[in-house]
């Protein structure tokens, strides 16, 4: 009774460690639990023009600072003999160039890879700003804008309904005078959301400009365009000046908040800024990987990925043997099949790898047909145990060469995939086989090879399927889980299936009376 429950509370301490290892790597380096899961991944790319006039230049360029929607996965800063400082006021960043001189036209490049977040974050948090006084209009402008004004109260209830309809009044009543009059003032975008926000100002009511990158795959010369965000006393929100759409658009990047020049230079022309972008699928994989180098996560320096790649190559294969160890307990201890051990089946499903099953258990039928009729000649040599096994390898050997010439002579290139069939593993085979042949029977030998074949079958699908493949190697703790269920199987003491056929008599004799 004790030892039962130690072996149940060792099961669940495997379990629930390799429980909690997945679950962190899952949740805190987003590791895929489906090898098939991608996510689309933007390279974006400012590029920076301007003309130096022979002596010291700086540039200061504002850059992305934790976008909403996206994590950032690489940033690269690209200019040649320039200096580079990165300042930080915890609502903008910004990259600042300089070069003790420089002459003629200069080129400098910011890129960024980005990718699109579950975790929604559309919230910018940061000091809360006063609220503005109300500002002097143009006496010109005075009466349209008292009158939006007095419109959008009359509809709204609170600081984020009251702005909305106002934009929403600016942008659909184009008959209105006040209205008409108001958007001649700002024929630009940068202009009219300059205007709304002054607007709401005299309704008292923070706001402020920002401005975004409209994310288009392949898009060259592409140029930032404004949003404007309202304080509510508690949480900034975003609003489209053109449209009043709350939020940020899909496929928007925020890139700074503020609506000062979005670059500076100091000892030269005034600098043009234009935005190249690309969308690609990465694996989720591949992400997590950078996500992980990113934050110097311990979690994934420990984990396959820190191997070399030759390494990690030689551990995709040798992760899958407790699956195939694992069905083989099942099928002896549960169902009661007879096989050759528990590693033979294992080696043999191992070989099967390297061709299609049916292709490859034909073959290998063949070659253990061959092989186990030589091994009884080698009997009658009366050769000892090492010598003789020895011999049953050179003779293995040998008849996959021949095979293998003959199935080339034939055209048969299915046949041709015998030669990566293991050597060993098909010598041992017929040595475990001649073996139970010769103290148990033709019959026993056969049953168990049989069995062998089954056991290898399945511990093929487990270990030709992609899902498995990736599981076992990107969750390595999952030997852990595969050791607990066998550490419980250990302990059955039951019938088999086959054994309830077996006493199916005497079972449903007691099961009648």
């Amino acid at each position: 009774m004790i030892r039962d429950l130690h072996v149940k509370c060792l099961a669940f301490l495997l379990a629930a460690f390799a429980a909690t290892l997945i679950y962190m790597k899952v949740t805190q380096l987003g590791l895929p639990l489906n090898p098939e899961d991608t996510r689309d991944a933007w390279t974006i790319e400012a590029k920076i023009n301007f003309t130096a006039k022979g002596r010291s230049a700086k540039l200061s360029f504002y850059i992305p600072r934790q976008p909403p929607g996206y994590e950032t996965l690489n940033e690269d800063f690209i200019s040649s003999s320039y200096g580079l400082a990165l300042d930080d006021t915890g609502v903008n960043r910004q990259a600042n160039w300089a070069v003790r001189r420089a002459k003629g036209s200069q080129s400098l490049y910011y890129r960024i890879e980005i990718t699109p977040t579950p975790n929604d974050f559309k919230k910018i948090k940061t000091d809360t700003p006063p609220f503005p006084r109300k500002p002097t209009y143009d006496p010109m402008l005075a009466p349209a804008i008292t009158a939006v004004l007095d419109e959008a109260r009359q509809s709204s209830a609170d600081i984020f309904t009251f702005t909305r309809a106002l934009l929403h009044h600016l942008n659909t009543a184009k008959n209105d005078e006040n209205v008409a009059l108001l958007i001649k003032q700002a024929p630009t975008p940068v202009e009219w959301a300059r205007l709304i926000k002054h607007i709401l100002a005299g309704a008292r009511i923070p706001a402020r400009i920002l401005y975004v990158l409209p994310l288009v795959d392949g898009a060259r010369n592409a140029s930032l365009e404004p949003r404007l965000e309202v304080f509510n006393g508690s949480e900034w929100r975003a609003y489209h000046p053109g449209t009043g759409r709350a939020g940020y658009d899909d496929n928007t990047l925020l890139w700074r908040t503020g609506d000062d020049p979005l670059v500076v230079v100091e000892g030269g022309s005034p600098a043009q800024v234009s935005f190249s972008m690309l969308r690609q699928s990465q694996s989720m994989v591949t992400l997590a990987e950078r996500r992980a180098t990113q934050a110097n996560s311990k979690l994934m320096e420990f984990s396959m990925f820190s191997l070399p790649v030759q390494t990690q190559s030689v551990y995709r294969i040798l992760l899958l043997l407790p699956l195939g160890a694992l069905v083989v307990v099942i099928l002896r201890n549960l169902v009661g099949f007879s096989t050759f051990g528990v590693f033979m089946p294992i080696l043999i499903a191992l070989s099967l790898r390297e061709a299609t099953f049916v292709q490859g258990v034909l073959l290998y039928a063949l070659l253990i047909a061959l092989g186990l009729g030589l091994r009884f000649y080698l009997e009658r040599l009366q050769l000892l145990r090492v010598p003789r096994i020895a011999a049953v390898l050179v003779i293995v050997l040998i008849t996959m060469t021949l095979l293998s010439i003959l199935f080339h002579k034939l055209g048969i290139p299915q046949g041709l995939s015998i030669a990566l069939f293991p050597v060993v593993i098909i010598s041992m085979t017929i040595e475990h086989m001649s073996v139970v042949w010769d103290e148990h029977g033709a019959w026993e030998a056969c049953k168990q090879l049989l069995g062998s074949f089954v056991a290898a079958g399945l511990g093929y699908f487990f270990m030709q399927h992609p899902l498995t493949i990736h599981l076992m190697f990107i969750f390595p703790e999952l030997c852990f889980m595969i050791l607990a269920v066998i550490i419980l199987i250990g302990r059955y003491r039951g019938y088999r299936l086959t054994e309830l056929w077996r006493f199916r008599e005497v079972i449903w004799g007691k099961v009648e009376s």
